[in-house]
């Protein structure tokens, strides 16, 4: 829901950065694959109960995410980083609720197993109208120039980030916010659903 006014803020100093690590041959990929290590990082911070490490981790990985598409818009967008931006992206997003469920599985795992569940319908909702999107030439530029159709939602990026920020903020409160996070996650998967009904039928 945030996602295209974030881009605005975002995207200048961004592109700026990643048109100079493109000048001196950084890849894209390798940035999207380097990711993954604050990544897992973040995950077993919060399984041991280090949430400021873990919230620290969880910007800096956000940080190579941003810059992988930066450096990418400079040197070309391809359908492989696309698909590594995806792919790294959705087991980031699993990763931190998995973590919250191992730190304290007696508060955490019911909520925790429901999260990830609507984690993968918005997922799937998310990549499957992407897939009849492409199949009918449908473009979008409204969250920047990307691989694929982004179909947006009550939930995207940011939103995602700033409840996983709380998370860590207020890791006691996780089953309430989880829980909360949860039901947008569906609605969001409802309000794709209605979209590709207006589209697609």
């Amino acid at each position: 829901m945030l996602d295209h006014l974030a881009r605005g803020i975002i995207d200048p100093p961004l592109n700026f950065f990643g048109g100079k690590l493109a000048k001196i041959g950084i890849s894209a990929n390798w940035v999207t694959i380097f990711a993954a290590v604050p990544a897992i990082g973040a995950f077993v911070a919060i399984w041991q109960g280090n949430f400021v490490i873990a919230l620290c981790l969880i910007f800096f990985n956000r940080l190579l995410d941003g810059l992988d598409g930066a450096i990418a818009r400079a040197m070309g967008v391809t359908d492989l980083g696309g698909y590594l931006d995806i792919v790294f992206d959705y087991v980031f997003y699993a990763l931190i609720p998995l973590g919250f469920i191992l730190y304290d599985p007696v508060q955490n795992a019911i909520i925790g197993a429901v999260l990830l569940c609507c984690f993968i319908g918005t997922g799937i909702s998310f990549l499957a109208f992407a897939v009849f999107a492409q199949k009918r030439h449908m473009t979008t530029d409204l969250r920047g120039e990307k691989s694929l159709y982004y179909l947006g939602g009550i939930t995207e990026g940011v939103e995602t980030i700033l409840f996983f920020a709380i998370f860590c903020l207020f890791p006691a409160w996780f089953p309430w916010l989880a829980g909360l996070f949860a039901l947008l996650c569906g609605l969001t998967i409802i309000g794709r659903v209605g979209a590709a009904f207006a589209k697609f039928s």
